[in-house]
């Protein structure tokens, strides 16, 4: 792999697994240089990750300022995705730059809109004409088909195939293995099990499995103890 020039400094918040994985494609696969995690000082149980240091969010702009850092915020879909939205958008109202990776092997169309602070790993396939809002994770290995729109704070785990002309509602979470027809539109706070086929539109809030996807659970929000 060709060495990449850094000229930024990056802190990631969280210290799950994830926070590793992010760890491993900024350093090896962008122009970031991680310098440290951070975490809520509640929930902190290490001082060190990787070799860097692990501080508390809120004691963030002591160790690691503004100035010279962005972050970017490793979390998966804890609270339908709103646990990641919280963090970053605390990160940006204290005037820190929000970092997003695109893997170097994913395949983008060049008139792709791409929002801010997405993660974006290997052999994901995004064809013309998507639009991606911001805060979305792609893992890897998902076919996006021409003309589909992800909304923010959206997670599609890993060899998801979504067809041509979707529509996927903000704080949706799309399981391993599942597939949209073409033109489907999925209501927000979705929560679409593993494995699942989706053949008509789903409403919103509501948790979904099966081929056909049916609902087996009604109220996302409530399950997840989200309060708006």
């Amino acid at each position: 792999m060709e060495t990449i020039a850094k000229k930024k400094r990056l802190v990631l918040f969280g210290d799950s697994l994830f926070a590793e994985v992010a760890y491993e494609c900024f350093t090896h696969d962008s122009p970031y240089e991680v310098v440290g995690f951070a975490v809520e000082e509640a929930y902190i149980t290490k001082t060190s990750l990787l070799g860097l240091p692990v501080v508390a969010i809120e004691k963030l702009a002591e160790v690691f300022p503004a100035v010279d850092h962005d972050v970017y915020v490793a979390i998966v879909n804890t609270q339908q995705n709103r646990l990641r939205k919280r963090l970053m958008e605390g990160a940006l109202s204290k005037g820190y730059g929000l970092a997003s990776y695109i893997s170097s092997k994913a395949d983008i169309w060049h008139n792709v809109t791409l929002g801010s602070h997405c993660f974006i790993l290997e052999q994901n396939v995004v064809q013309p004409f998507v639009q991606i809002g911001d805060n979305v994770v792609l893992w890897s290995g998902n076919h996006v088909g021409h003309h589909s729109r992800i909304a923010s704070h959206a997670f599609i785990s890993s060899h998801v195939v979504i067809s041509g002309g979707c529509s996927i509602g903000e704080y949706c979470f799309i399981g391993v293995n599942s597939a949209l027809a073409d033109r489907i539109t999925i209501g927000d706070d979705c929560f679409i099990n593993m494995a699942t086929i989706v053949t008509r539109n789903l409403e919103a809030n509501k948790m979904y499995r099966g081929q056909p996807a049916k609902p087996y659970r009604d109220d996302t929000r409530s399950f997840f103890n989200i309060l708006l």
